[in-house]
């Protein structure tokens, strides 16, 4: 497995938060819309730099302030605006050499069936997976829980997730599993993950309540790493929490406890 961070749970500026993810001993890092402004020298300068770290760059976020523009899955008639995003997120993926793109549902429309957005999200990602297929990319689909977080947001479990996998039936469109989402929303986590695995294209870690670091909460990440591993995952295993304490240290020591599980 593939050790990376999710940058925005950071603080400082995006090289004080690159730094520390290389000091702590990471293999890659994951954007959400940092991406978004950049010119082409900046991309240039952000691979330069991610190099001089020793980093990689594994996944960006499709639809930054999704939660603020009328980019989402769930409503068809902002299908074309979701789609616009994903074209223009690939095409940045491909200039930062990132071979995964993050999908979000958005948020539940009242007064439409749970099954009518259903449907339309497992359009948009069939028709996104078409565009990211057509790069050699992949859509990684998260779903967010509604109880803490993100009230409100629609495909809030794996659970649900994983049957809107199988009914897209993409080979390029996969589930990302948040393990503090899943947790929050439906616990299961090691059952659903298990079951998950032959479409799941990377994980997020973080623990509750308070989304903190693994092993300050409720959740055995050392029985849920090595669940992770008996399921043969190869891909990325992110951590996205906020560090209670000195980031650096902190990530330290999460990627140590994340080592250590997988080599009992």
């Amino acid at each position: 497995m593939i050790s990376s961070v999710m940058l925005w749970t950071l603080t400082g500026s995006f090289e004080t938060r690159l730094e520390a993810a290389a000091r702590a001993g990471f293999q890659s890092v994951e954007l959400v819309d940092e991406y978004a402004s950049w010119p082409d020298s900046r991309i240039a300068e952000v691979k330069k730099l991610c190099r001089s770290f020793g980093l990689g760059m594994d996944m960006l976020l499709a639809t930054p302030d999704w939660d603020k523009r009328p980019v989402s899955m769930v409503d068809p008639a902002q299908r074309q605006n979701f789609l616009d995003d994903v074209s223009t997120a690939i095409r940045c993926a491909r200039e930062l050499e990132i071979s995964q793109i993050l999908l979000l549902s958005g948020n539940a429309i009242a007064g439409r069936t749970y099954e009518e957005q259903f449907a339309s999200v497992v359009e948009g990602a069939s028709r996104a997976g078409d565009l990211a297929a057509e790069a050699g990319l992949i859509l990684a689909l998260e779903p967010l829980n509604s109880l803490v977080d993100r009230k409100g947001f629609f495909l809030n479990s794996c659970v649900e997730g994983l049957r809107l996998i199988r009914q897209v039936d993409h080979p390029h469109v996969r589930l990302l599993f948040d393990v503090y989402h899943e947790q929050v929303q439906a616990g299961n986590v090691i059952r659903t993950l298990t079951a998950a695995s032959p479409w799941v294209t990377a994980f997020h870690v973080a623990d509750n309540p308070g989304r903190h670091e693994p092993g300050s909460g409720e959740i055995d990440y050392s029985n849920v790493y090595k669940a992770m591993r008996q399921t043969g995952f190869k891909g990325h295993v992110a951590m996205e929490y906020f560090p209670a304490g000195e980031q650096v240290a902190s990530l330290t020591k999460a990627l140590n406890d994340f080592q250590a599980a997988l080599d009992v």
